[in-house]
């Protein structure tokens, strides 16, 4: 994904050549980012070309933020006791 995002598209033969898995291992990657659909892929002659699918990212870019969010509060939340236990005296 880096790499697509970096370079804003590659062909398939260019992917398999950055990496030292097999050319059917990285197809599979490939293949499960297809389905997820934060690729696209446009087939030009003898090549597939990949593309980042920008609107999936887009939605996961506000899912995380979101449960950033979530976390947050539920860490300030847990902060608050930590600290009201610090300043009870010993039993």
């Amino acid at each position: 994904m880096e790499m697509l995002a970096a370079s804003g598209n590659l062909s398939a033969t260019d992917i398999y050549k950055k990496f030292k898995s097999t050319p059917p291992a990285i197809s599979q990657h490939l293949k499960v980012l297809r389905e997820a659909n934060l690729v696209r892929v446009e087939k030009r002659a003898q090549q597939r070309i990949y593309y980042v699918n920008p609107e999936p990212m887009k939605e996961l870019e506000k899912w995380i933020k979101l449960f950033t969010e979530r976390m947050e509060e539920q860490y300030s939340a847990l902060d608050k006791v930590l600290e009201k236990l610090r300043s009870e005296p010993p039993a």
